[in-house]
């Protein structure tokens, strides 16, 4: 299989309502222990960067890692850049081979959000990418991008207008969810994916995952949400886990790096293989 594009992954999902994690990583171990996850569970995988990522390490050398990475890999997986406003970032990732992006308009007003998701969609169709589409903002900072303010929600008739007049692959509906850690249970309105899958049978992404009920997964994936999208529970996982890990070092006053790096890789690859598994996406890897 190998890297493949989004719609090869999320389409398959989509059709047999079972979910696709969908993984921010921040750095290359991150990066391998997700890929190994993937190959450990036979799922599918979509790794994500965000803009901060590709800013503080640089476009060419993630995509050098992530071309060494999957080059012999078993299960199908791809790059997608996650929430991206800026549309030099978007054309730069995309130049450099990102399989998908999510250009994040949501800031501005639909109308020229429309206008130029079209013209990326156009973009991405020059690089056989394909593009993630939002018209509401996902409450919450997440990568210092976001607002802890919560959004206008637009009317399903608008919703679906964008998704006709774009183009775009997949959506990412506004229902309750939030980016970063929930303060309280969230109250989702899980009807609102219905709606629009049953109006347009177009995948859908879920964002703000971290923190979600095990049956709230499960409702909003057999409603059509095949992208799962999962970065902050992957950020508590690497800092709970190194930090439980020195915390030891210190009392023993024993530094060992590699066994540090193996330590959090393997609580890594426990998590994502777990949430395959939740999602129903695990065995779902063609081999």
């Amino acid at each position: 299989m190998g890297v493949v594009p989004l719609k090869d992954i999320v389409g398959p999902a989509f059709e047999a309502r079972y979910g696709v994690p969908a993984i921010n990583i921040f750095n290359d171990l991150t990066m391998e222990a997700v890929l190994a996850a993937a190959v450990e569970a036979n799922s599918p995988i979509i790794l994500q960067t965000s803009v901060k990522t590709v800013r503080t390490i640089g476009s060419r050398v993630l995509f050098d890692m992530w071309q060494s990475l999957t080059r012999d890999i078993e299960v199908p997986v791809t790059l997608h850049l996650d929430h991206c406003p800026d549309r030099a970032v978007v054309t730069e990732c995309l130049q450099a081979g990102w399989n998908s992006v999510l250009f994040d308009a949501s800031a501005l007003p639909v109308e020229e959000n429309q206008r130029q998701t079209i013209e990326v969609v156009a973009e991405a169709r020059r690089y056989g990418a394909q593009v993630e589409g939002e018209i509401e903002a996902i409450t919450g900072v997440e990568d210092d991008h976001g607002s802890d303010d919560v959004g206008l929600q637009q009317s399903l008739r608008t919703a679906l207008a964008f998704i006709d007049a774009t183009g775009i692959d997949v959506f990412a509906p506004s229902i309750g969810n939030a980016h970063g850690s929930y303060r309280a249970a969230p109250v989702l309105d899980a009807a609102r994916v219905t709606e629009i899958v049953e109006a347009r049978n177009i995948p859908i992404a879920l964002h703000g995952g971290s923190g979600l009920s095990a049956q709230q997964f499960a409702d909003l994936i057999a409603r059509g949400c095949a992208k799962v999208n999962i970065s902050t529970a992957l950020k508590e996982r690497f800092m709970k886990s190194s930090l439980a890990f020195l915390t030891l070092a210190e009392q023993n006053d024993k530094w060992d790096p590699p066994a540090l790096f193996t330590h959090t890789r393997t609580d890594i690859i426990t998590m994502v293989t777990g949430l395959a598994e939740q999602f129903g996406s695990a065995g779902k890897g063609g081999r």
